[in-house]
């Protein structure tokens, strides 16, 4: 099954055998949020939890993950009017949550920069593989602003607080090599893998048995603001459901007869 989206070309949305890929598709402004895009894109990953997909491909067209958000499509007296916090809480924060809480593997595919907001979608996602020609960066200090998109959350639970501040207070911008090295991405692969990679790691996942990977994603989120008390009790709670589905039947059986197993997401 193939689907795309024809709400409007900012945002293109494809799903062929449970792959479902969204694409940022602003290359011109590279690929800068405007209010439009932040909304097409919450719609987007809410959609994501009731249609076929099982794996989710974040990224963005041309040279660019995300610029973040497109300050220049507005004029400097309509920024000043704008009631940003309500912005953030109907349109960014809603998506962010969304990405954490779906029970499908998000890859984000990091081509070129990904800075301010767009940074933190990536990190939002589950799993994040770069080309070498990626940069990443915190850049909202540049203009008078603090972070958004969740950055204060994701980053200091990867980096340490010390780390988090220095890149936040700074704005720098890192490669690709050092976001592997701080532990903030998963792999580097030259541009021209970076495709075939992606999309092998999105045809494993979504060849694995969804009620696992749901339950691994929702355990590891448990687990960031959880004691070991009660990140034990989830697991085995978690390991019930798991225990009680047909892709776990299917599993067991694939073992005995030394064949691999075709998980059906039930």
């Amino acid at each position: 099954m193939t689907a795309s989206n024809p709400a409007s070309e900012k945002l293109l949305i494809s799903l062929d055998q449970g792959v479902k890929r969204i694409t940022i598709n602003r290359p011109d402004r590279r690929n800068a949020l405007d209010v439009e895009t932040f909304q097409l894109l919450r719609e987007a990953i809410r959609e994501s939890a009731e249609d076929e997909s099982r794996v989710i491909i974040l990224t963005g067209a041309g040279e660019a993950f995300s610029a973040g958000a497109d300050l220049q499509a507005r004029l400097e007296q309509d920024i000043r009017k704008t009631d940003v916090t309500t912005s953030l809480r109907e349109n960014t924060n809603p998506t962010i949550t969304m990405m954490r809480s779906l029970p499908k593997p998000i890859i984000a595919r990091v081509h070129g920069p990904a800075v301010g907001v767009g940074c933190n979608y990536a990190l939002a996602s589950d799993i994040i593989i770069a080309s070498d020609q990626a940069k990443f960066g915190q850049v909202f200090v540049k203009i008078g602003l603090a972070p958004d998109g969740g950055g204060t959350f994701f980053l200091p639970r990867l980096v340490g607080y010390h780390k988090a501040f220095e890149l936040m207070a700074t704005g720098d911008i890192i490669d690709a090599e050092e976001a592997f090295r701080l532990g903030i991405i998963n792999r580097v692969v030259p541009y021209e893998e970076l495709d075939s990679t992606v999309d092998e790691l999105a045809r494993k996942l979504a060849a694995s048995p969804m009620i696992s990977i749901a339950k691994i994603k929702e355990e590891l989120n448990h687990s960031m603001n959880a004691d070991l008390a009660s990140a034990l009790d989830l697991e085995a709670v978690s390991q019930g459901a798991c225990f009680r589905s047909e892709d776990f039947a299917e599993g067991v059986a694939a073992f005995l007869q030394k064949r691999k197993p075709v998980f059906q997401g039930k």
